[in-house]
């Protein structure tokens, strides 16, 4: 008898062979490919890799959309990985977690040219969070954060920091930040969560400020805040330097038209805000009267 495995009739055929159309191979790289995937999803592998990144520098929560980990980059391409389960996904936000830490030991510089620096703020929603509970509370910020975010983030935006129900966001141009900051109000809309419907007020300042770490500082950025302050109960306001860097014929390409803010008699004198700076009250052209 030869000792030729292909001229013997008691071995089978060799499982490397196939019709010669790669049927064999495309069975094979399925069923790998199946592997990785199920093994991915495999709670108990998830679990570990997660303890594992929140033993990592870092934001243990970065990644979420409540996560207050600095701006940039990393953020940018975190909010970009599948919120699905996935070793995988814990993975990739360890290495953007550590990475963000390495970026926020940068020490700053001088700002580079003027930057728009926009506030938001929920109107009521302080009073509804204590009525609603802590867990309605996080499941309403989170689907604020999934409508208000993006518009921010499409137009260059980069998000500071999260202020519990608000924002801070710098943009190199004003007149995208008007942009944004509209189509993130038009995306709060229709959401409402137990009885509540956020409504979205805004302060909208241009000026350079000092870029410190993963954060800024200066007057700027508190004239910035006091804008937000003068929204009342939901109106977006700009400083005259906010207005006059974008320009009327923007504004008007834009659909918007701004009107001067006028503050009531018996209102006490905004602090933190120049005398001579004018304020204006920006509104859909089609909301004017």
């Amino acid at each position: 008898m030869s000792d030729d495995p292909v001229h013997d009739g008691n071995v089978s055929e060799s499982p490397r062979a196939d019709s010669g159309d790669g049927s064999g191979y495309a069975k094979v790289s399925g069923t790998v490919a199946k592997w990785v995937r199920d093994t991915d999803r495999r709670p108990r592998f998830v679990e570990a890799v997660r303890r594992l990144r929140r033993a990592l520098p870092g934001d243990p929560s970065f990644g979420d959309p409540l996560s207050t980990s600095g701006p940039g980059g990393a953020r940018a391409a975190a909010r970009m990985i599948d919120t699905g389960p996935g070793a995988s996904r814990e993975v990739s936000l360890a290495a953007l977690q550590v990475l963000q830490v390495v970026l926020e030991k940068a020490w700053g510089t001088q700002a580079d040219g003027e930057v728009t620096i926009v506030f938001t703020d929920l109107v009521g929603f302080s009073s509804w969070s204590l009525r609603a509970g802590d867990g309605a509370t996080l499941s309403l910020l989170r689907e604020v954060a999934a409508m208000v975010e993006p518009p921010m983030i499409e137009r260059g935006g980069q998000v500071v920091k999260r202020l519990g129900d608000g924002l801070m966001v710098v943009f190199d141009h004003p007149d995208r930040a008007v942009e944004a900051v509209f189509e993130a109000r038009a995306a709060l809309a229709n959401l409402e969560h137990d009885g509540y419907r956020p409504c979205m007020r805004v302060g909208v300042h241009t000026g350079a400020p000092q870029p410190i770490g993963a954060d800024w500082f200066g007057v700027d950025v508190n004239v910035a805040a006091r804008m937000m302050e003068l929204g009342g109960k939901g109106n977006v306001v700009i400083s005259g330097d906010t207005h006059d860097a974008i320009g009327d014929q923007r504004l008007e390409e834009l659909g918007l038209t701004a009107r001067r803010y006028r503050r009531g008699l018996l209102a006490a004198p905004q602090r933190g805000v120049p005398e001579d700076l004018p304020v204006y009250v920006l509104r859909p052209v089609s909301a004017e009267p």
